[in-house]
């Protein structure tokens, strides 16, 4: 893996981009302290080395819609590699499942569903026993609110080690 040095200006330049999305030069230089053609440099050398790797907003969908949102636990019946394959393959193309990770422990995977209904849940988890691919069993817990969602605090992660393997 290459390293690539960050130091406190990159970090901070990351937390805006990762709070605030694509955002003017003038606006990241004003959040970082530092003047907009350095600061789009930065920018520009942490993106080449992929340490940004798109911008997207998020959307409050409860909004628009009632949504039934559930995690599931799932445990396969066998654990040969063809077999996380198999699960895999298929998870890749459920459009519900919007998260999916393999796991150590009790489970083999844990993922969350966003369906209209409990339903319509109901439909994808029969679909996925219906296809076969392993699955041993899998226990669901429907999720009523959301209490906190955010992402990684990065300065505190990566601290004063001012490196970071990319």
């Amino acid at each position: 893996m290459k390293e690539i040095t960050l130091d406190r200006t990159d970090i901070c330049i990351l937390n805006a981009v990762q709070q605030h999305g694509q955002i003017s030069k003038s606006k990241l230089s004003e959040l970082v302290n530092l003047s907009p053609t350095p600061c789009w440099l930065r920018l520009t050398r942490l993106k080449k080395a992929g340490l940004i790797t798109g911008y997207r907003g998020e959307i409050n969908i409860g909004k628009l819609i009632e949504l039934t949102k559930v995690v599931v636990t799932i445990s396969l019946k066998a654990h040969k590699k063809s077999d996380f394959e198999l699960f895999e393959k298929c998870i890749q193309e459920i459009d519900e499942v919007v998260e999916c990770s393999a796991t150590g422990g009790g489970s083999d995977y844990v993922m969350k569903v966003v369906t209209s209904s409990l339903r319509e849940f109901q439909d994808i988890i029969e679909g996925l026993l219906n296809k076969e691919v392993g699955i041993d069993r899998y226990y669901i817990h429907i999720l009523t609110r959301e209490i906190k969602s955010t992402p990684p605090n990065l300065s505190m992660l990566l601290g004063n080690k001012g490196k970071h393997g990319a």
